[in-house]
């Protein structure tokens, strides 16, 4: 089944270029083009895309305040940030906004892929080259807000899968550095964030450096 996808960007040449790459990709299909946040809005609700590839800045309705309002009026879309910002506060506020990945414009099309298929999957994707900002960022704000340490009662198995997951790896990408099958990690991700109550890639983030699963050396 075909993957449709909406982009959203305010520069023509980026639209283009990304439409470029996804042609290249099989399985999935660009069926809609937005110049900023307004119009992605108007466009949604009868073009209905599984995956939509956001920038966040835009002249006029910005990225973070329309991924805000589509997550209102159509939370089954996917939300693939595509941006050239480094930010970390700006990169944790997008995921914890709803964004499901978080991919920077000079990625190659390979990433791409990567990111669009986990979201196909309903997984998370965080390019690897801002983890480490991520963690940076979720480890300061633990320094500021520190909380009381739970017990997560993980395996060894499943806090070495939690601590890939953190640094952005795919399932596949996890599965193949492992030498097991995807669906053998597909279950120990469910299991982890059942076990945790976490279902996305900022909590996961603060839970790992919280519980000093990971740090800023790993």
């Amino acid at each position: 089944m075909t993957c449709n996808l909406l982009l959203v960007d305010d520069h023509s040449l980026i639209r283009a270029g990304v439409r470029a790459l996804v042609m290249d990709l099989p399985g999935y299909a660009v069926i809609g083009e937005a110049n900023d946040g307004s119009q992605l809005l108007a466009m949604v609700e009868h073009l209905s895309p599984d995956i939509v590839l956001l920038d966040l800045s835009m002249k006029q309705t910005g990225g973070l305040e329309a991924l805000q309002q589509l997550k209102k009026i159509r939370p089954q879309s996917k939300v693939l940030i595509l941006s050239m910002h480094t930010d970390p506060a700006l990169i944790m506020q997008a995921l914890e906004s709803g964004a499901h990945g978080y991919l920077l414009k000079d990625t190659t099309a390979t990433e791409l892929e990567h990111a669009l298929e986990a979201l196909r999957n309903n997984e998370r994707y965080l390019s690897p080259a801002i983890a480490h900002t991520v963690i940076n960022q979720a480890l300061t704000r633990n320094q500021k807000h520190p909380e009381p340490a739970d017990s997560h009662n993980l395996t060894a198995r499943q806090l070495e899968i939690l601590r890939l997951i953190v640094r952005g790896k795919s399932t596949r990408e996890i599965a193949n550095g492992l030498g097991l099958s995807v669906k053998t990690v597909e279950t120990h991700r469910s299991q982890i964030m059942k076990r945790l109550q976490i279902y996305d890639v900022a909590g996961l983030v603060l839970f790992a450096v919280r519980e000093q699963i990971i740090s800023l050396d790993d």
